[in-house]
């Protein structure tokens, strides 16, 4: 019986992102390598790899820095209160329980064209709807808790002992937290970054509603593949999702480093 479930998990597995991936090659590379780099090279392309990297480069960046702060509040910090802390820690998780439209949808209703912060915005020169920063904001709505919930279960297993330990001997806090607590969530940091790049490559839904899907200006790679599809361009459609689907298992691979690295040390 055991060996019969294992089988199905292979089975499912297999259907599921095994035979997607070999059609997304084969469809990508159907009409030859030519067609393949053609694709890749188109101007549309490059512009919304290059997008795609950006809001990649400023959402893991920021994602870091604010999610391993959060974490550290949410775990060890006392200052705000219980009550206060278990609201945020509701809130994290807000992203995973509202789909992506809506979160897109809600910062065009609050930063959108119409309203009186998103025309203070344009008034004074900084689109954020239909725009990169608005582009980002919704990244950011749907990756935020990902860093959050790598690092707080490595903070509550390690415990706070040596750390009390170290600042009872005199250590500042910014020396504490880098020669005590981050050798211990180092590597907790790094899947919550693995993910969130994942994560983001993969973003479309927030983003559509947020980019406006306008070419050379705000498409992103996955936003540009739904356009291909839409406009039955399916070899290059393929191709885009070839180079993501690349990245991704790129990803995975270097989680894995990861994961041996933690085991060794």
């Amino acid at each position: 019986m055991r060996r019969l479930w294992i089988g199905l998990t292979y089975v499912v597995f297999g259907l599921l992102l095994i035979v997607p991936l070999i059609q997304i090659a084969v469809g990508a590379w159907s009409d030859g390598a030519q067609s393949f780099v053609d694709a890749l090279l188109r101007p549309q392309s490059l512009h919304a790899l290059m997008m795609t990297g950006i809001i990649v480069v400023v959402v893991t960046a920021i994602n870091t820095l604010f999610g391993v702060m959060l974490a550290l509040y949410l775990v060890r910090g006392t200052w705000l209160g219980g009550k206060i802390k278990r609201l945020l820690n509701s809130i994290v998780d807000l992203p995973f329980a509202v789909s992506p439209v809506i979160g897109g949808l809600m910062i065009v209703l609050l930063l959108g064209p119409n309203t009186i912060i998103g025309a203070f915005f344009e008034d004074i020169g900084f689109k954020v709807v239909y725009a990169l920063p608005g582009m980002i904001l919704a990244t950011l709505f749907v990756t935020f808790p990902i860093m959050v919930r790598e690092v707080m279960p490595v903070l509550q297993e390690i415990g706070s002992q040596q750390e009390e330990a170290a600042s009872m001997m005199g250590a500042y806090p910014w020396y504490t937290f880098w020669m005590v607590t981050w050798p211990s969530i180092r590597f907790g940091v790094i899947y919550g970054v693995v993910l969130t790049v994942a994560r983001s490559l993969g973003e479309f839904g927030a983003v559509l509603v947020v980019s406006g899907n306008i070419m050379n200006k705000t498409q992103t790679a996955t936003t540009l593949v739904y356009q291909d599809v839409e406009n039955f361009n399916v070899v290059a459609a393929n191709g885009v999702a070839l180079v993501l689907a690349a990245f991704s298992v790129g990803l995975l691979l270097l989680m894995e480093w990861a994961k041996k690295r933690k085991e060794v040390h």
